[in-house]
């Protein structure tokens, strides 16, 4: 019989968590630049940040406002409930 593990997350979806994590911080303001987050999520390469918010965008997340990228207001609403953890 084989063992079952939990689900993982993939590496994309451990990305897009960091950039909702960094989007619904209170001490920023909502607008993020896409330099400001690859300087905080410096671990990340540039081109899994850029997947993951064109990902978030599809999914209606983040607003992508040029070179800003913001919480949808979905999203800001879903944090405010309490339902955006760790």
């Amino acid at each position: 019989m084989t063992e079952q593990h939990p689900r993982l997350p993939s590496d994309l979806q451990v990305v897009e968590r960091a950039v909702v994590l960094q989007l619904l911080r209170d001490d920023h303001d909502e607008q993020w630049s896409r330099t400001e987050l690859e300087t905080e999520l410096d671990d990340v390469k540039p081109l899994a940040l850029s997947d993951a918010i064109a990902v978030l965008e599809r999914h209606g997340v983040v607003v992508v406002q040029g070179e800003h990228v913001v919480a949808s207001r979905c999203a800001r609403r879903v944090d405010e409930l309490g339902l955006v953890g760790v």
